[in-house]
């Protein structure tokens, strides 16, 4: 009986040892999509300006964009001149590219996902995927750290079986207090790391506290390096609809 009862009770122990994992997962997970949703919203109209850097050059691309959850962009390029127009629609797990230069309405392959967006350190997979540190990796808490007067959790994130993801491991420091991500590093294959990305410049804007500047470094091209600036932004605009985010659209929309 004795030996019985120990059992038990190391069954009991395990058991509850494995609901705790599963709880903090959860709560990992939660900080995870809150830190998303806070810059989202339920739809998002915003005006931005990148800076890309490089050794030899730099130029600025300004641009205008709407938002609905994580499976609607549109992307409407302002400035400069010669991409003034062109517009990028992501919708669902298709993403489009309309140039009226040319006249020409361009799907973009899955060949082409890893591909430089606008010449910058983001990539057409990266605006695709946006909801994709949520759904496609598990999540855990593996520490606490100050940043920049901002105590935050640093999570882990490790991809899931047979996810079609391409970082092999992310970290994440996620403000406690504010929700918003101060800092990324992503890793590619033999736990190297591979970009980093900072936020800085927390401003309030439309009601909410966030990050105003992203900067984001390939960590292996010294001297290079993208700067996303948000000069305005507005959430939950009733007037963003699912019908806006559509091929006919992309020729129709104008900045406001």
């Amino acid at each position: 009986m004795k030996k019985l009862s120990l059992i038990l009770c190391l069954v009991l122990f395990f058991d509850q040892l494995s609901i705790f994992a599963q709880t903090d997962d959860l709560r990992a997970r939660e900080i995870v999509r809150k830190a998303q949703n806070i810059t989202l919203g339920i739809n998002s109209s915003s005006t931005m300006t990148m800076q890309i850097v490089r050794p030899e050059w730099s130029r600025t691309v300004s641009m205008q964009s709407w938002s609905m959850g994580t499976e609607y962009y549109l992307i409407y390029i302002t400035a400069p001149a010669r991409d003034k127009g062109q517009v990028f629609l992501k919708r669902e797990n298709n993403m489009w590219n309309w140039m009226p230069s040319i006249g020409r309405m361009i799907k973009i392959p899955p060949s082409m996902m890893m591909s430089s967006w606008m010449g910058s350190d983001f990539n057409n997979d990266e605006l695709m995927k946006e909801s994709s540190l949520v759904v496609d990796y598990t999540h855990k808490i593996v520490g606490e750290q100050n940043l920049d007067g901002y105590d935050c959790y640093k999570i882990e994130l490790l991809p899931l079986p047979q996810a079609p993801v391409v970082w092999n491991k992310v970290f994440l420091w996620i403000s406690k207090e504010h929700d918003f991500s101060l800092r990324a590093e992503y890793y590619g294959k033999n736990d190297e790391l591979i970009n980093e990305q900072i936020s800085s410049e927390i401003k309030r804007m439309d009601g909410r506290l966030i990050p105003s500047k992203l900067i984001i470094k390939p960590v292996q091209k010294e001297g290079q390096q993208t700067i996303l600036f948000i000069d305005k932004i507005k959430f939950d605009d009733p007037s963003i609809t699912s019908d806006m985010f559509s091929q006919q659209m992309m020729k129709q929309v104008r900045p406001n």
